[in-house]
C-alpha cells in the first residue's frame, strides 16, 4: 500500500469519527469533497508529468533499439565486405546501445508501474468522491427532511398543537356562567316584581282597614 493510500485510509477514518460527533454533517463533508477534490488534481498534475516523463523513457528505449539493430546490420555488412575492423567498431556501438536499451527498458517499466499505480489511485479517488457526494446529498435531504419537520411541529406547537376539546370546552364554560347570569338576572327581577305587587297588596289592605277604621267612627259619631 503506497503512503498516498495510507494517508487517504487515515482522512477517512478521521472523517467518520468525525462525522459521528458533527451538528451538521453536510457542511463535514462539504470540506472532505473540498480536500478530495485538491487530491484529484494534485494526483492528475502527477500523472501527466509521469506520463510525459514515460513517454521520452519510450523514446529512449525506441531509440536504443533502433541504433542496435542497426550497428548490428552494418556489422554484418563489413564482415560480408571483409572489413571485420569496421564490423568490430559497429559491434562495440551495438553493445553500447543494447547497455542503454537495457538500463532505458528497466526504467521505462518502473515508470509504467506508476503511472498505473497513479491511475488507480486516481479513480479511486473519483469512485470515493462520487460516492461521498452521494451519500452527502443523501444526507442533504435527510437534513431537509429534518429541518422541515422542526419547523412543522413549531408551526404545530403554536397554532395547531392546541387541544380542540379543552378549547371548547372552556369556551362552553364561559358561555354557561354568562346563561347562568341571565338567569339570575332574570330571576332577580321576578323576586323585585313580586315584592311589588305583594307591597301594592299590603298598602291597599292597610288603606282600606284605615279606610273601614275612618267609616266606623263616623257612624259612631252620628249616634251621639
Amino acid at each position: 500500500m503506497s503512503v498516498f493510500r495510507r494517508m487517504r485510509d487515515i482522512t477517512v477514518a478521521t472523517l467518520n469519527e468525525r462525522l459521528e460527533q458533527s451538528q451538521d454533517p453536510v457542511k463535514l463533508i462539504d470540506q472532505f469533497l473540498i480536500a478530495t477534490r485538491d487530491d484529484i488534481a494534485e494526483v492528475d498534475k502527477l500523472f501527466q508529468q509521469y506520463a510525459s516523463h514515460t513517454k521520452q523513457l519510450k523514446q529512449q528505449v525506441d531509440q536504443a533499439t533502433s541504433m542496435r539493430n542497426k550497428r548490428e546490420e552494418q556489422a554484418l555488412l563489413a564482415l560480408k565486405a571483409g572489413e571485420e575492423q569496421l564490423a568490430k567498431l559497429a559491434l562495440q556501438e551495438k553493445i553500447i546501445h543494447e547497455e542503454k536499451l537495457e538500463q532505458y527498458s528497466e526504467l521505462l517499466e518502473q515508470s509504467r508501474l506508476s503511472l498505473r499505480e497513479l491511475e488507480d489511485q486516481m479513480n479511486e479517488l473519483k469512485l470515493e468522491y462520487q460516492s461521498v457526494y452521494s451519500k452527502r446529498q443523501y444526507y442533504a435531504a435527510r437534513m431537509e427532511n429534518l429541518r422541515l419537520q422542526q419547523r412543522m411541529n413549531q408551526r404545530m406547537g403554536d397554532f395547531g398543537g392546541k387541544d380542540v376539546p379543552k378549547m371548547f370546552n372552556r369556551l362552553e364554560d364561559r358561555i354557561s356562567d354568562w346563561e347562568l347570569e341571565a338567569q339570575s338576572l332574570r330571576e332577580l327581577r321576578r323576586m323585585g316584581q313580586n315584592y311589588v305587587e305583594q307591597a301594592s297588596v299590603t298598602v291597599s289592605s292597610v288603606l282600606e282597614k284605615e279606610l273601614a277604621r275612618l267609616k266606623a267612627k263616623l257612624n259612631n259619631s252620628g249616634k251621639e
